[in-house]
């Protein structure tokens, strides 16, 4: 599969940064009983099976805004929907922004059983991202009802869609992206509600394989439709592994979604290489310059999920290598640094609300990492610094647990302290998204 073939092809960069396997087993090491802290992409579904501190589980993350992006794009002009679901579609539409989700469902299911009766060519340019789209709006209202079941099966079917047109060669660039969005999207759903982890894989290596494939083709001239048009946004065009050239119509965001959401997946099934080589594939796929140019700066939502997944990856090696954990832990910290000196911060809040606290988890996990290394001061300092980041976020959960690591240091100073490795302020293991 290429999502193994890339991590065998980089084998020898991850070994670098990667943990031995067999030191990678939870609750067996010191350093898996005082994990750091990760970032988590999805913490909305994961409350119940997290094994982390919930201090950082607000923070967004690039599994959610990605699938979002590919999932919810819905066209809002209803007259380019065929006349049969047009008026179906408004009122469901119409209900569900007005919080009745009851009678949004009985609209949006009426659309959708109608639209699968009706020709392909009733739904003019980019049928399937149409047809998908309602499918997909009705899975919404239905995960919003809380019948997440009812909606991973729509979800299913939708993808199945998909992939029986993609097989006869009838999608477009931007309807494949659709499918992997989905295939995002259910990766995770699997995994929340229990359809086992063989259904996860599955979904999670074909986001990442059909991504690459879109990628590869779209390169070679064999992209069907938006081929000839012109790019809506220069800076949104960037490279991936092998200097592959993304197409106008895919960002960044959209690549690296998956690569970093199968990579959590191998980092708790216990396979680090996998997970570190991912890892490192969707930081460089975040920071790479547009076009490659010198001197370009990549945007500050790219740049504070690449911190972000740098915090998860420090995480992942807390576990045997603490060196390299360190030194993506301030990795991250320089990133988000520099990203405030941007001049486009300021113009983008949300993506800067994520790097502030992406930044507060950073410096605990720094500060958990050098005490672990028994250097104490400058553990002292970075839980400071999280204290301090904290508080000027008015992040009160992520307060109150460096100010609890800093009392412990003080009772340990004093002499009181007993084994900090149990200790409920340094976190717990990384986190699923």
């Amino acid at each position: 599969m290429l999502a193994r073939q890339i991590a065998r092809q980089q084998a020898v960069t991850a070994r670098k940064h990667a943990v031995p396997t067999a030191r990678l087993l939870p609750h067996l090491t010191v350093a898996a009983s005082r994990r750091c802290y990760a970032t988590n992409p999805a913490s909305s579904w994961l409350q119940s099976n997290s094994r982390i501190s919930t201090v950082f589980g607000i923070l967004m993350g690039v599994g959610i805004a990605s699938t979002a992006y590919g999932l919810y794009q819905f066209y809002t002009t209803f007259t380019t929907w065929p006349p049969e679901v047009r008026g179906d579609l408004r009122a469901g539409i119409k209900a569900k922004n007005q919080g009745d989700l009851e009678l949004s469902e009985r609209y949006i299911r009426r659309a959708w059983k109608t639209a699968q009766t009706l020709p392909i060519s009733a739904f003019t340019s980019e049928p399937y991202l149409k047809l998908s789209g309602i499918a997909i709006t009705l899975a919404e209202v239905l995960e919003a009802s809380n019948r997440p079941s009812e909606a991973y099966e729509t979800y299913s079917i939708t993808l199945a869609q998909l992939r029986a047109a993609q097989a006869a060669k009838r999608l477009s660039g931007r309807e494949r992206m659709r499918a992997v969005a989905l295939a995002h999207k259910l990766g995770e759903m699997a995994e929340v509600y229990q359809r086992g982890p063989e259904k996860a894989e599955e979904f999670l290596t074909f986001a990442v394989e059909e991504v690459l494939r879109v990628i590869k083709d779209g390169e070679a001239g064999i992209e069907v439709e938006g081929k000839g048009k012109e790019r809506a946004e220069e800076d949104e065009v960037g490279a991936m592994l092998a200097e592959l050239e993304l197409p106008w119509w895919v960002r960044k965001v959209d690549v690296a979604a998956p690569l970093e959401a199968l990579g959590r997946f191998y980092a708790r099934e216990g396979k680090p290489d996998y997970a570190t080589t991912l890892y490192l594939q969707a930081i460089g796929m975040l920071m790479k310059p547009p076009n490659g140019k010198a001197g370009a700066s990549t945007s500050v939502e790219d740049r504070c999920r690449a911190a972000q997944i740098m915090n998860n990856l420090s995480d992942l090696m807390s576990q045997a290598n603490l060196k390299g954990a360190e030194s993506w832990a301030r990795q991250a910290h320089s990133v988000i640094q520099k990203t405030r000196e941007l001049p486009g911060s300021a113009k983008d809040p949300e993506a800067m609300a994520l790097c502030e606290q992406t930044l507060a988890a950073a410096m605990f996990n720094l500060g958990a990492l050098l005490e672990m290394s028994g250097k104490i001061d400058d553990a002292r300092k970075s839980y400071q610094e999280s204290l301090e980041q904290a508080r000027s976020i008015g992040m009160r959960s992520g307060a109150m647990e460096a100010r609890g690591a800093l009392r412990r240091l003080e009772r340990a100073a004093g002499g009181q302290a007993g084994d900090p490795s149990s200790s409920p302020f340094v976190g717990a293991a990384n986190k699923p998204a």
